[in-house]
């Protein structure tokens, strides 16, 4: 699969991505498997694992300012 930014390569990589859940609510997913393109570090979030996040997401405190979880395959 190629990059839409660059059309560099793209490789599965494990990394750790913010997601903003409300106005000051803060969610770090540990442990991401994401697609990242070697040349310009782009990424892409897969339909499967975007699913799960999203999951992930409408189940957290949004009251909390800062919340980290871990990504569970």
């Amino acid at each position: 699969m190629k990059c839409q930014n660059c059309g560099g390569k793209l490789k599965k990589v494990i990394t750790n991505l913010p997601f903003k859940a409300e106005y000051d609510s803060i969610i770090i997913i540990k442990k991401l498997p994401v697609l990242q393109c070697e040349n310009c570090s782009e990424y892409l979030i897969e339909d499967p694992v975007m699913e799960k996040v999203d999951n992930i997401l409408c189940k957290v405190d949004k009251t909390a300012e800062l919340e980290i979880l871990s990504y569970a395959v």
